[in-house]
């Protein structure tokens, strides 16, 4: 259950809990969690919206000319780090923000987020429900604490000690989060060596977003503390499997949820079918957002459980969106591509989108696909009208800036400015020369 602060409340807990310094937390366009922290003086004015930065310093934010922002604190993310600190504790506040005329950033990711929430509330929908599921991998560090490429163990799915080397590290992650609020539903090694994942109970979007963040920084200063480097890159290793941060979702009205219906075969409503097809349409071109790095394209490539194919199914895992067999009041969709290094916010906000584009037009849902589709013909797949996500970062933000709905979600600001990084991203890897290069071509030619 969320909790729910005043102004006073927090300033009674900070002085009985002997705290000395807040983080003021944001999120920067590409996903990377920021801070400025503060010590407990200056909390009276946090917590009247009073602190400023500098937001030319932040990649992706503002020009220099422009760039004062302030802070506004969501009084009810306040959080106390359980870890001790030398002389009093540390605690969090996720801020918005905010421009010095007072209206909200249209750069910040959390705010795209809330637009987005407020078109779905124009169409009577109260909440998006979202379970995300990421997963990282866990390597060894040197006597500098860089991180090597040895795994910490040769575990599998669900392997316990002694193969799985992370499960003292992964229960301290489980049990700090649950010391912080999380609700922990499950916790295990994943299908490669040195991979793992916590999945926590689902919760309406903004807070979910704010979730993620806050278990990223908990997992690496768990690892850290284990002499181990947490990593939530999507592909680590050639030859295993990568990491994903599947998105379990649906819309409610109050306590209704509005994906359920008891007389659809799958307990879809017309609306969850609409959505999905939504989903569909416009898969392409958020991949870009779900899956914002070069290196996200190495994950998704048939043999690894990765989605390549956009096609949808209730009875097996190689389409982008999976229908779970439970229904009722946990009927939901599966969204398979999306991995740990999307900025959250901006990753829900996209899907989001393209779910309500496909209500508002009441898109039709094509048939599932319920055969492997990596194992089909390609002949099968064209019959079928199947086709594959973006192979690469360059064709997904071609495909981003050509599709209308998400442009609009994402806003002016935030499109140029994550496109530019993005394009400057790719021409760096495809100007490059790796190692693989110089191990095919060195003495050939």
């Amino acid at each position: 259950m969320q909790k729910h602060y005043s102004k006073e409340h927090i300033l009674n807990i900070a002085q009985e809990e002997n705290v000395r310094y807040i983080r003021l937390q944001f999120t920067d366009l590409f996903g990377t969690i920021k801070n400025i922290e503060i010590p407990i003086s200056q909390l009276p004015k946090a917590l009247d919206n009073k602190m400023m930065f500098d937001g030319s310093s932040i990649e992706g934010f503002v020009r220099i000319e422009e760039s004062d922002m302030y802070l506004y604190p969501d009084l009810d993310t306040w959080i106390i780090y359980p870890w001790e600190a030398e002389k009093g504790k540390i605690a969090a506040l996720i801020c918005d923000v905010y421009t010095p005329d007072g209206k909200p950033f249209a750069g910040d990711p959390r705010g795209i987020l809330k637009r987005a929430l407020k078109e779905m509330e124009s169409m009577g929908f109260t909440v998006m429900n979202v379970g995300p599921e990421p997963e990282f991998f866990l390597f060894k560090t040197d006597e500098h604490g860089y991180p090597m490429l040895e795994l910490n163990d040769s575990g599998g799915y669900f392997d316990l000690a002694p193969t799985d080397l992370g499960e003292n590290c992964r229960r301290e992650i489980v049990l700090t989060l649950e010391e912080m609020g999380f609700e922990i539903e499950a916790s295990h090694h994943e299908v490669a060596p040195g991979q793992h994942e916590i999945d926590f109970k689902y919760a309406n979007a903004v807070t979910a977003a704010d979730q993620i963040q806050m278990f990223k920084l908990v997992v690496k200063n768990i690892a850290r503390k284990h002499g181990l480097h947490a990593t939530f890159m999507p592909k680590p290793l050639f030859g295993m499997n990568g990491s994903g941060m599947h998105c379990h979702q649906s819309l409610a009205r109050g306590s209704e949820n509005m994906f359920a219906s008891e007389q659809d075969e799958l307990g879809l409503s017309e609306t969850a079918k609409s959505y999905t097809a939504g989903i569909l349409k416009h898969a392409r071109a958020f991949a870009a957002i779900t899956n914002p790095t070069v290196n996200s394209y190495k994950r998704l490539v048939p043999g690894y459980e990765a989605p390549c194919y956009i096609a949808w199914s209730a009875k097996n895992r190689s389409p982008l969106v999976r229908v779970p067999a439970s229904g009722g009041a946990s009927t939901r969709i599966e969204l398979r591509n999306p991995d740990p290094s999307a900025n959250p916010y901006l990753a829900l906000a996209v899907m989001l989108a393209s779910g309500l584009d496909g209500i508002k037009n009441q898109l039709p849902l094509a048939d599932p696909v319920n055969q492997n589709i990596y194992t089909m013909e390609k002949a099968d797949k064209e019959d079928l009208g199947i086709v594959s996500l973006p192979s690469n970062l360059k064709e997904a933000i071609d495909e981003l800036v050509n599709d209308e709905v998400l442009t609009k979600v994402l806003g002016a600001h935030a499109l140029e400015r994550f496109v530019e990084a993005k394009q400057i991203e790719w021409d760096h890897f495809r100007t490059q020369v790796h190692p693989w290069e110089r191990e095919q071509y060195m003495t050939l030619y």
